[in-house]
């Protein structure tokens, strides 16, 4: 099992620790990973032993009051779908024009694909000046659209060989300098997403300005001295089980002489700023997009 592997299972198994799964589904999704029964009991008791249950974060906001619409929404463009010839076949993505653009950013979805809230983050960087694509990485399994049970898509993103996840991201970088000409370039991920974005900085991402992985689960071992980003990692203190690595992500960016700054939000969990889930932090959310775009105006917009 690889590392974003191990890492998709455990999320399934913390998900019915904290009562966001009943435990028949989290052991159908795990089947779907290739674990068994076996495996599946003895993985929840460990996340059990280690995750004691919480009550998810704050409840999603509703849509009706603009104070409480997600940080960047109110200015959000809108997306279009694109495709473009990848490394081993034809690639999908949602696009956000910026009017303006002072930069480009590649977002990187969570472990469920390109969904309309990955679409509405490349809106929302769009309406703060930053053209974005976020792609689809199931787009060689014929897109995330094509999967009807969220559980398969993420079964298989979990089969896809890394390699081919840094062969397409890198497409991706390629084709926002195509589409931003003169611009620089920064990439952003959530989840599952922002361990792709340490695994891209691992592996040299020369052309990638600026990185922002949120709560990522760090590689094994990790070398970012290939990479030139300037990185701003965000956390949640209550997400134990990702912002653990944390000390060990700043020693590999010092190690490797990058500009970093590593934030753990109080009070918030893993997949805090998604504001469809359940463990949506709307504080946590707003002071994250604060930080972004700051880091974007230092180590993006700046020629």
């Amino acid at each position: 099992m690889t590392p974003l592997q191990r890492y998709i299972a455990e999320e399934i198994a913390v998900d019915h620790v904290e009562g966001l799964l009943t435990r028949r589904e989290a052991m159908r999704r795990l089947a779907l990973l290739g674990v068994g029964t076996a495996a599946a009991t003895a993985l929840i008791a460990a996340c059990s032993d280690r995750n004691p249950a919480q009550t998810p974060a704050g409840p999603t906001p509703t849509s009706g009051s603009t104070s409480s619409r997600p940080p960047g929404m109110a200015n959000a463009l809108s997306t279009e779908p694109i495709t473009w010839q990848g490394p081993q076949g034809q690639l999908q993505a949602a696009w956000a024009q910026a009017t303006n653009p002072k930069g480009g950013v590649l977002v990187i979805h969570e472990n469920k694909g390109l969904t309309d809230w990955v679409r509405s983050v490349a809106g929302r960087l769009a309406g703060a000046g930053y053209s974005a694509l976020a792609i689809d990485l199931l787009s060689e399994e014929g897109g995330t659209n094509s999967f009807q049970d969220p559980a398969q898509a993420t079964a298989a993103l979990a089969e896809i060989a890394p390699d081919r996840f840094t062969h397409d991201l890198n497409s991706g970088v390629a084709q926002l300098r195509l589409r931003v000409p003169g611009q620089k370039v920064a990439v952003v991920g959530f989840c599952f997403g922002g361990g792709l974005v340490w695994q891209l900085l691992a592996s040299g991402a020369l052309a990638v300005s600026a990185a922002v992985p949120f709560y990522g689960p760090l590689p094994d071992k990790p070398d970012f001295a290939g990479s030139k980003a300037a990185v701003l990692g965000i956390y949640g203190a209550l997400d134990k089980r990702v912002t653990g690595s944390e000390s060990a992500a700043k020693a590999a960016l010092d190690r490797a002489g990058l500009i970093n700054d590593l934030v753990v939000e109080p009070n918030a969990d893993h997949a805090f700023f998604n504001d469809t889930g359940p463990r949506y932090n709307a504080a946590a959310a707003a002071d994250a997009w604060r930080r972004l775009l700051e880091w974007f105006v230092r180590y993006l917009a700046g020629q």
